[in-house]
């Protein structure tokens, strides 16, 4: 009689299992179109294999990672035990042919079947550890510790449960596949609970767990489907459709931003939930609410409103209840006709709903620093940023909203080509009193020039990132690289207007300079700011502008390799290194800077608690320099305690932001009498090389 049961049990699942299914791909579809998604095969299929395979995200924490690790690939490895369990339906001593035999493939199922139970006991240590009644800022902000994690961990015991009861029956009634049972250690083991019991107890208990385990799997299919576990089918796609993994790299681009043509019914960004893209819908519903990116979130760690996972967490709960409008029918989030009544944020299920503020508070959008922590802790690659940037695209472009001083600085670089406003006048006040001429391109580069030398704003303009232009130029000429500049030519790229939403601006911008460096017949580009790093080298490229970039950390390292620069005076410092966001979490410049410093005698590196990818951001990214931190504390204030901490006498980084916020910081630590910042100095490390010279 088991196996009518086993059947039955089986279609009902499939039939609600498979029309959830299709229900979530017809809404995830109906999302925009999400370009370039299938590009980059060999990059996609070594991120399937390290992120999803490997777990490599996961594992960056050992406990849980562990513990995931050995879960996941004991439901790889139980897969066959699933069709023993069907086989087992039919013919009690059915085997997989070919190799169902083998004791092998017993251990390896007994090992993972105990595996999986190990991990499942430190999840319920985790969750209960991080309940929402431990934490001190409110269950709010941890909604997702609800009662369906503990189904689901319930779940997945009952299948291991379940399977190790009915082979270890198996082994008394003789019916076990596996030669040298022994080797099945664990259905070897509970086997001695029922040995005492008669052939048909064993038989009876056999055939009722079999069904159980079966009832199970299906039970566990059709929750998954309906649950945030649906990550365990989901995720492996998100991952290969991510376009990032190396580097987080460029921001998608908008296109056809012809203003002067917009019709009523032209949208830029995403003011709707309809207005994301399907990848965009995609990160939603692949989201495992496991809190790593909130973890690493500058913004959230120093007491602002932004939580990245509440951001997507939010956006899904919205797109749930958006699905009637998006389906075009009364279906409801669980599939079923609508009732008509309200969603969460009060609205017909019906009615488009602003994202702003009835999804996402206005000043959860404007506290983002583009920094990408989130991005790199993610272990399903949810790319929140591009979500967050394109809402704010829609508050700029479509409304006309955004902070006041994001204004301000929006008309400097439309009006005078600089954030600051200080105009094009200026861009050359840098060279003087430098004992070198430093030739200005005109009209096209001059012959026998190997780099056009990209100063920047704050290169050119801010009187502290002026300095380490010039040290900068000395250590090229003295290296005999010939560059060149572009002066009053050079103008804003672009990039604290597109961090900060107005897409049309950063591509007027980016198309000027484009055309200026094709006009000019530049090929190799140095830039020593992050931002203009990122803009030319891997946002350009979409807008026709393929120039080869190099940041200056990468040309020291190559200079010093070359022997065209030999540092050798000692400079007798504790160094701690600051990765700049743009450089490292977006580019993966980590190892260049570092060996630009290793070359320098004297220099004693020391890390930082959050370095490297887990670097924390200065505050300046998202366009937020020029924009006041109003709640919480200073990121920068934060981010000088994670250096000051390490007892360095210098704070190094290669970035203009980093180093204005980071001296701005210590600064105002020693002014509050913190000893540990008396006598800190924050340097580029040209600066640092420029003194072992």
């Amino acid at each position: 009689m088991r196996y009518p049961i086993g059947i039955a049990i089986t279609v009902i699942a499939f039939a609600l299992a498979a029309r959830r299914a299709f229900w979530l791909l017809r809404l995830i579809m109906s999302g925009k179109p999400a370009p370039g998604r299938f590009r980059g095969i060999p990059a996609k299929v070594k991120a399937e294999l390290t992120e999803v395979f490997g777990q490599r995200k996961l594992l960056k924490k050992p406990v849980a990672g562990i513990a995931h690790f050995f879960t996941f690939w004991g439901f790889m490895v139980l897969i066959p035990t699933i069709v023993e369990a069907y086989g087992g339906l039919f013919d009690r001593t059915f085997a997989i042919p070919g190799f169902g035999h083998s004791f092998l493939l017993g251990f390896l199922e007994d090992f993972f079947a105990c595996a999986v139970l190990a991990g499942l006991v430190v999840f319920t240590f985790i969750r209960w550890k991080n309940s929402p009644a431990k934490k001190e800022r409110g269950s709010r902000f941890f909604k997702s510790h609800t009662g369906a994690a503990w189904v689901t961990l319930v779940g997945i015991a009952l299948v291991v449960i379940t399977l190790l009861v009915y082979r270890s029956a198996q082994v008394n009634t003789g019916d076990f596949p596996y030669e040298g049972n022994r080797w099945a250690f664990a259905s070897h083991a509970l086997s001695h609970l029922w040995r005492g019991m008669s052939f048909q107890t064993n038989y009876d208990i056999e055939s009722v767990f079999i069904v159980a385990n079966i009832a199970v799997i299906m039970a566990f299919l059709v929750f998954v489907l309906n649950s945030k576990h649906l990550h365990i089918f989901v995720a492996p796609l998100n991952v290969i459709f991510s376009r990032r993994p190396k580097a987080l790299g460029p921001l998608a681009t908008t296109p056809d931003m012809d203003m002067e043509n917009v019709d009523e019914d032209t949208v830029f960004g995403a003011g709707q939930i309809e207005h994301l893209s399907w990848k965009q819908l995609l990160d939603l519903a692949t989201c495992t609410e496991c809190g790593r990116c909130q973890e690493q979130c500058p913004a959230w760690a120093t007491g602002k409103p932004l939580n990245p996972k509440l951001v997507i967490m939010n956006l899904r709960d919205n797109l749930m209840e958006s699905a009637p409008r998006l389906l075009g029918a009364k279906v409801a989030a669980n599939g079923s006709e609508s009732d008509g009544t309200t969603g969460s944020n009060g609205a017909s299920p019906l009615a488009a709903v602003p994202l702003l503020p009835n999804v996402i508070e206005p000043d959860v959008l404007w506290s983002c620093v583009t920094c990408g922590a989130c991005v790199e802790a993610c272990p399903v690659d949810i790319e929140h940023v591009d979500t967050i940037v394109d809402m704010r695209r829609y508050q700029v472009l479509m409304e006309s909203e955004f902070p006041t001083e994001a204004g301000t600085m929006l008309r400097n670089v439309e009006n005078q080509g600089d954030p600051w406003g200080l105009g094009s006048a200026q861009r050359l006040d840098w060279t003087k009193g430098l004992d070198f001429e430093i030739p200005v391109v005109d009209s096209t580069i001059p012959e026998g020039i190997e780099y056009l030398f990209w100063v920047g704003c704050a290169g050119a303009l801010d009187e502290r990132a002026r300095k380490v232009t010039q040290t900068l130029a000395k250590l090229l000429h003295q290296a005999g690289v010939t560059f060149a500049i572009l002066g009053p030519r050079e103008t804003c790229t672009g990039d604290p207007a597109r961090r900060i939403g107005n897409e049309y601006l950063f591509q007027t911008q980016a198309q000027q300079n484009i055309e200026t460096f094709k006009e000019a017949g530049v090929t190799k580009i140095v830039a020593s700011c992050p931002h203009c790093f990122n803009s030319i080298a891997r946002e350009y490229p979409a807008l026709g502008g393929n120039f080869e970039v190099l940041h200056h950390s990468q040309l020291l390292e190559k200079l010093i390799a070359e022997g065209r620069l030999s540092p050798t005076k000692p400079f007798e410092q504790k160094v701690t290194y600051h990765d700049p966001c743009y450089l490292g979490r977006h580019n993966s410049v980590y190892d260049e800077p570092r060996s630009v410093l290793d070359a320098v005698p004297g220099v004693t590196q020391v890390e930082m608690h959050k370095h490297r990818n887990k670097s924390f951001c200065c505050g300046a990214g998202g366009a937020r320099m020029w924009m006041e931190e109003t709640i919480g504390k200073r990121i920068n204030i934060e981010r000088s305690e994670h250096a000051l901490a390490t007892d360095a006498g210098v704070v190094g980084t290669a970035c203009p932001y980093c180093m204005i916020m980071l001296d701005d910081a210590v600064k105002a630590k020693a002014a509050e009498e913190d000893p540990k910042a008396e006598g800190v100095r924050v340097m580029d490390i040209a600066q640092i090389l420029d003194n072992a010279l």
